[in-house]
């Protein structure tokens, strides 16, 4: 028996222990109550056996963190469960609940779990339907793709993270108040007021994947930081939409290839280099084809039915009849024949033209080719194009199949006698997207069509399906109830900015004045300047001066360049401080320039080096400073960004790339003459273009519209349309229709082979911004894409005149101009 005693009576307690027999004076000494001593003594406890004090009822050693038992599992006895089973369960829940479409070796995957983990009560007690459920939210938090794909570590990860929440086949419960993940009536034995208490013991158990049920969070939700549908921004920094703004660059952009047995994109997770493989090279002229040729497909001129075949057959109109590609293998022995060949215009060694595609290439005659429509685009070799004519074998290769460089793949035999040529079709946004009710306003009623690729996020801000209907309510929301002449949502988009010239500086002095005498929330949003910052090419001549007009300007006239033009923006605090100024660069601006010399570089290529700039970032951090905007308050930035790049403001509702380059002079330089007469109107060959996103202004791209509109038309004629407006469509239809900012040979153009995707235009912007100052000013908007240029800012010919463009979100631009 054990003899305690109070503390206070120590005399006693040593007296008592005397006449205490040896076995009992050998007991060991309980150790006092964990409160009484160093925490670290009280951990080391020997004796296993609880124990505690009669005088204080505490326990004698410490209360080891509560731990819940380990949930005896029920007897679960794994069935092989065939994938064919699971099959209508799988489609109702992945493909009508959630849009998803499962692969066979995705269905085994999860056939495999479900029967190992949920046993025979897999339908019978609804386990295997909440596993599906979780499983597929899992999936959109991740990201995944419209294709569930069982080979991918997504996929793996998710079965992984779930089988440590699997207890007797149902799921342990995910997190307290939550709506959705993981079921909370599949929990542990613990009440719903104890799971605050016991959370940090199952942080190890809680797969953070699977901890929402909204399926408009995922899809790059949470890198926007959208929370929910139906929040109300209350704090000044959220009522600006500049907030969601963001300035995507070329090096930071996702990466898309497209699949052509599974018909959608996947995601490129290898890393890019500027030095990849030879094979990258040809993977991206083949990727540019497939995209164009899936769009072609899609287009109804293109597209046949069994249920119209019989009228078309009988019917002698030739306009409803519908085209068919034909791969330039598949001409052998076809002697005689038209055909409507898709493929890339390439030299061939021997200096003729000729045209390519997946399955070989073919020498071309378009010496009586005329473009559909007449004089609408450019054709330069590097594009892809439409072709229809005849071929036609050669006398003494007939019967022989293929030519010198025999092989499919190789250069057939013959030649195609090309009669029309045009551009492939493009195809608006909305379609893509397979999105419509998008071109109205907040009344227009949206919902989803067949097809498209509207869970894909190309740009990394978050997809159209998931989070596009409850970003145009927050642009709503923000900007459409402003009653006022200036909206916050306008761009003012400068064009060529010569630093070295210092009527530059005075003219973008003069424009920045324009606008700092604005309200408070009516300033632009973003202010967009381009190069080149300088005349010449920088540090591309050994002397390093721009006096004599030969060379570069040097490393220190550079810089000093921008430090005056910090000096200008210094004069507007209230911009710097309520505005997002993106720098474009240009081919003249460093450090590229140094071994280009001012000549087409690689594209993209990256911003001016902060080497250059820190003044300018400088004073855009003393401005925000003095205004008091710092910390969480968010003021005025200078971004340098790279060329191409991309404006993305609410997510992905509106999309603006900004590109620098002399596009029409290229174009001009490398284009392949046509018959310059048109053939008579007799309606036996009609090539849809695809056109008709049109607008109510001058400047409105007619494509397919009258005739007159089409040619030249004559100097008399007072209703003639402009020869700049002419030369404007003709610039954007090539571009929009072929899809890419490069449609050139790499001699002409070069292209980083691993960074191709941000030069595609697919799907079509809201609104591209082409900087050219070969081309003339203009606004133009075809199939839906506003496209902008802005020329210079100096007004050749004119003596103190600067121009800008003022753009605002979801309208069309407007050219400007004013004196200084």
């Amino acid at each position: 028996m054990m003899i305690v005693s109070s503390p206070s009576k120590s005399p006693q307690k040593k007296q008592n222990q005397e006449n205490t027999s040896p076995e009992k004076r050998k007991r060991p000494r309980p150790p006092p109550a964990p409160f009484f001593g160093a925490r670290k003594n009280v951990a080391a406890a020997e004796n296993p056996i609880p124990s505690s004090s009669p005088a204080f009822a505490t326990p004698a050693h410490p209360l080891r963190p509560f731990q819940p038992p380990a949930p005896a599992k029920a007897a679960i006895l794994p069935i092989i469960l065939p994938p064919p089973t699971l099959r209508p369960l799988a489609f109702r829940t992945f493909t009508k609940k959630h849009n998803l479409t499962l692969t066979s070796s995705a269905l085994q995957e999860l056939a495999s779990f479900i029967g190992r983990h949920c046993g025979s009560g897999w339908r019978e007690e609804g386990l295997a339907e909440k596993v599906l459920e979780e499983v597929a939210r899992g999936w959109k938090n991740r990201n995944g793709g419209v294709i569930v794909d069982g080979a991918s570590p997504e996929l793996k990860d998710i079965l992984k993270n779930l089988e440590g929440n699997m207890s007797g086949g149902r799921i342990v419960t995910g997190g307290n108040g939550q709506r959705g993940g993981l079921s909370r009536q599949n929990s542990l034995m613990l009440e719903a007021s104890d799971e605050a208490d016991h959370s940090k013991t199952r942080l190890g158990l809680r797969p953070t994947s699977l901890a929402r049920e909204d399926s408009q969070a995922s899809f790059g939700m949470s890198g926007i930081g959208l929370s929910g549908e139906d929040d109300e921004p209350d704090e000044d920094g959220s009522k600006d939409a500049r907030r969601w703004l963001k300035v995507v660059s070329a090096f930071e952009q996702p990466r898309f290839t497209y699949n052509v047995a599974k018909k959608h994109f996947e995601k490129i997770t290898k890393p890019p280099t500027l030095l990849p493989p030879p094979s990258h090279k040809t993977d991206s002229f083949r990727n540019r084809y497939h995209i164009i040729h899936q769009r072609l497909l899609r287009n109804e001129s293109f597209q046949t039915s069994a249920v119209t075949s019989f009228s078309r057959s009988s019917s002698n109109n030739a306009s409803f009849r519908s085209h068919k590609i034909t791969p330039i293998a598949n001409l052998l022995g076809r002697h005689g024949t038209t055909h409507l060949l898709l493929g890339m215009l390439i030299v061939l060694p021997t200096g003729a033209l000729a045209i390519s595609d997946l399955t070989g290439a073919i020498t071309l005659d378009l010496s009586h080719a005329v473009a559909i429509p007449h004089d609408s685009a450019w054709f330069t070799p590097g594009m892809i194009v439409l072709v229809d004519g005849i071929y036609e074998e050669e006398e003494e290769s007939v019967g022989k199949g293929l030519s010198g460089s025999s092989g499919v793949g190789g250069t057939i035999g013959g030649r195609f006698q090309g009669f029309f040529i045009g551009q492939p079709p493009c195809e608006k946004r909305r379609a893509t997207l397979g999105v419509s009710g998008l071109d109205g306003m907040a009344g227009d009623k949206e919902h989803t069509i067949g097809g498209g690729f509207g869970w894909i996020d190309f740009l990394g801000v978050g997809s159209e399906r998931a989070i596009g209907s409850k970003m145009r309510k927050l642009e709503q929301r923000l900007l459409r109830q402003q009653h006022t002449g200036r909206q916050r949502s306008r761009m003012v988009i400068l064009g060529e900015l010569n630093l070295d010239q210092p009527r530059s500086l005075q003219a973008l002095k003069k424009v920045l004045s324009l606008y700092a005498t604005d309200g408070e929330g009516e300033t632009p949003m973003s202010f967009v300047i381009t190069g080149n910052f300088t005349s010449c090419g920088v540090m591309a001549s050994h002397g390093g001066g721009v006096t004599t007009g030969t060379g570069g300007a040097g490393s220190i006239e550079y810089k000093e360049y921008f430090d005056a033009l910090a000096s200008t923006l210094a004069d507007f605090p209230s911009l710097l401080t309520t505005a997002t100024f993106v720098f474009v660069p240009g081919d003249n601006d460093g450090w590229v320039s140094a071994f280009g010399g001012g000549a087409a570089v690689p594209l993209p290529r990256k911003g001016v080096p902060a080497l250059f700039t820190s003044r300018v970032r400088r004073t855009f951090a003393a401005a925000n400073q003095e205004a008091g905007l710092t910390g969480e308050k968010k003021g005025g930035e200078a971004v340098w960004t790279s060329n191409p790049s991309r404006l993305s403001l609410f997510g992905p509702s509106h999309e603006v790339v900004l590109f620098r380059d002399d596009i029409s002079a290229r174009l001009r330089r490398t284009n392949v003459r046509l018959k310059g007469k048109e053939p008579a109107e007799d309606g036996d060959v009609e090539m849809d273009g695809g056109a008709g996103g049109t607008q109510d202004n001058g400047d409105a791209m007619e494509v397919d519209g009258d005739e007159q509109q089409q040619r030249p038309p004559p100097a008399d004629d007072p209703n003639a349309v402009p020869y700049d407006v002419l030369a404007a469509r003709k610039l954007v239809k090539t571009i929009l229709d072929q899809g890419y900012l490069a449609p050139f040979r790499q001699s002409i153009r070069p292209v980083h082979w691993d960074y191709t995707s941000p030069l595609y235009l697919y799907p079509l912007p809201t609104a591209v911004v082409l900087v050219d100052t070969t081309a003339p000013p203009f606004c133009v908007t075809y199939e839906g894409c506003h496209v902008m240029n802005p020329s210079s800012i100096l007004v050749s010919g004119k003596k103190g005149v600067a121009r800008w463009i003022e753009y605002e979100a979801g309208r069309a631009g407007k050219v400007r101009e004013c004196t200084f």
